[in-house]
């Protein structure tokens, strides 16, 4: 999908920008016109005669060239360009782009960009876990850029952690991916759960669980990139969508949330139930603070909540999709599938609390996919945002 395609390669000076060599050649061999634009600091790490020899194009670092005046017109570029990708993009350029600071023919053409930009972040694990860092890429991805999210290992100083650039190979699938599936959802209506729920006990207390809903908003996220219409019932959690054009939810119980979705699920073309709703809830709610006394404690009786995965799949209609997650900790893909066939669902996520970074609160998730046919998809330890990609890849598909 990257042949004809016109890519900006921008390149900001940190070690990784070795990488950039093997990224520049993978995408011309794909069939990508390639223009490289190189920060002077990249200058230092990677030389322009090398970059120009394998793009076939003059590198473009500075504003004009000193020796004949030519303008390099970074308007002209942001409208030429199909994609830009930043390989490695360095805290400082990262705070520069977030901010608007063009002092550089790079963050120039990043703000005149009007094609999707990637950003593949490249540093020390200590300024990769910085706030300012954080913050600034966060910033990034609500102005809409795809982070191509660093992976774990040595770095240059010799310290082991997250900050090292993705691979090349990873790089240049990201971006074929892209171009494969960009629209691919455009006009699909899809309604997707995430965050816990929260069940009253009294005024000050509830049962719950730890899902932070990171796995259900990344899934919103990407589907949003493809061009779907959105809408998210969410429960109780601390991050919100970044696309503006996702609309959010608010619920806090089972029943609430069972509610949203019976009212929004015949109108959909795919829900996706990423939510973890509690099974249980108090049987009554307490309307004042349950005071601790001495001797035996209160006991809570319970009920169980709605299956909500149950009530959609007996309204799914043909040509709609049903897509549930399963968190299980012994015998995963026998409940897994179990699942699958009992409540009428196309599809099933599966998560084991059994794999380290997997799970409630971390920003990484292991799963496999399951279809209705049968099918077993597994999905590698990976930042959300890329599994999240993954399980919407499956879903186009269908």
């Amino acid at each position: 999908m990257l042949k004809g395609k016109n890519i900006i390669l921008g390149i900001t000076g940190g070690i990784a920008a070795y990488k950039s060599v093997t990224l520049l050649r993978l995408l011309v061999k794909a069939g990508a016109q390639v223009q490289v634009v190189i920060t002077p600091a990249g200058k230092e790490f990677i030389t322009p005669v090398t970059l120009s020899a394998l793009s076939g194009r003059p590198v473009v670092s500075e504003f004009f060239t000193a020796n004949t005046g030519e303008w390099h017109s970074h308007v002209d570029l942001g409208l030429w360009a199909d994609a830009m990708v930043i390989a490695p993009a360095t805290a400082s350029t990262i705070g520069k782009m977030a901010n608007g600071i063009a002092d550089n023919m790079l963050v120039t053409t990043y703000l005149s960009a009007k094609a999707p930009v990637f950003v593949a972040p490249a540093m020390d694990l200590d300024m990769m876990a910085h706030p300012s860092t954080v913050a600034n890429i966060e910033r990034l991805r609500s102005y809409g850029n795809i982070i191509i999210e660093p992976a774990e290992g040595e770095l240059a100083s010799h310290l082991v952690g997250k900050g090292r650039m993705e691979e090349p190979e990873e790089i240049a699938r990201v971006l074929d991916r892209y171009f494969d599936t960009v629209d691919s959802l455009a006009g699909k209506k899809i309604l997707i759960t995430a965050g816990p729920t929260y069940e009253k006990i009294d005024p000050v207390r509830f049962i719950g669980n730890y899902s932070t809903g990171k796995m259900g908003y990344a899934l919103a996220e990407e589907a949003a990139a493809r061009g779907a219409d959105v809408t998210v019932v969410s429960g109780p959690v601390a991050i919100k969508a970044v696309t503006p054009a996702i609309k959010v939810i608010d619920v806090e119980s089972a029943v609430e949330m069972r509610d949203a979705c019976v009212q929004l699920f015949d109108d959909v073309d795919v829900a996706i139930l990423c939510a973890a709703v509690a099974d249980y809830a108090p049987a009554e709610f307490v309307d004042h603070k349950i005071k601790r006394e001495e001797g035996d404690p209160p006991v809570i009786h319970l009920k169980k909540n709605p299956d909500i995965a149950a009530t959609l799949g007996e309204r799914k209609r043909p040509g709609q999709t049903l897509v549930g997650f399963a968190l299980e900790t012994d015998n995963e893909m026998d409940n897994a599938i179990g699942k699958l066939r009992r409540k009428n669902l196309d599809m099933i996520v599966l998560n084991s609390l059994r794999d380290a970074g997997a799970g409630f609160g971390t920003d990484t998730n292991k799963v496999t996919i399951i279809d209705a046919a049968g099918t077993v998809t597994p999905v590698p330890l990976m930042d959300k945002h890329r599994v999240a990609a993954a399980i919407i890849d499956h879903i186009a598909a269908e």
